[in-house]
């Protein structure tokens, strides 16, 4: 029986389990459509800016932490859509489907036991699959908080 490296199992769980919060795929799953769009009084963000929010930063980190060819999207306006909601459902679901598979694509760089997570990657200036990892899972955590907390009020809740 293979032994999994207690390292990659810690931040294979940061990434894709509910731990210490709800996890990515739980929060998502059947958020209300009717409240995709809305923003709730005095707050930032809506569900959708959240959501496209989290996309476009977690492929981000995936595409650079993958491939020197990358190019980072200009911060902040790329990092951001342009509507407060989604142009559809369709949208909204395939943001949600890219959203999960980026991340299944992170938990499968990291688990990969050939890369080094501490090797610093050689397009970069510093950074290490650690710690784009940890980038990862902490930006989520960050945004998806947001995200319950503003379901939560339009809901009424």
């Amino acid at each position: 029986m293979k032994k999994t490296d207690p390292i990659r199992q810690h931040i294979s769980n940061l990434l894709t389990k509910a731990e210490a919060h709800i996890d990515l795929r739980e929060a998502l799953k059947g958020f209300p459509s009717k409240l995709r769009g809305r923003k709730p009084e005095g707050g930032p963000h809506t569900p959708w800016q959240l959501l496209e929010h989290i996309r476009i930063a977690q492929w981000d980190i995936l595409e650079f932490s993958r491939s020197a060819k990358h190019k980072s999207p200009k911060w902040p306006d790329e990092y951001w859509p342009k509507t407060e909601a989604p142009p559809s459902d369709k949208a909204w679901d395939k943001s949600v489907k890219q959203v999960l598979a980026d991340l299944d694509a992170m938990h499968k760089l990291i688990a990969d036991p050939h890369r080094d997570l501490t090797a610093k990657i050689p397009h970069g200036d510093g950074q290490t699959l650690l710690r784009e990892a940890l980038l990862v899972a902490d930006h989520n955590a960050y945004h998806l908080g947001q995200l319950v907390m503003v379901r939560r009020i339009l809901e009424g809740k």
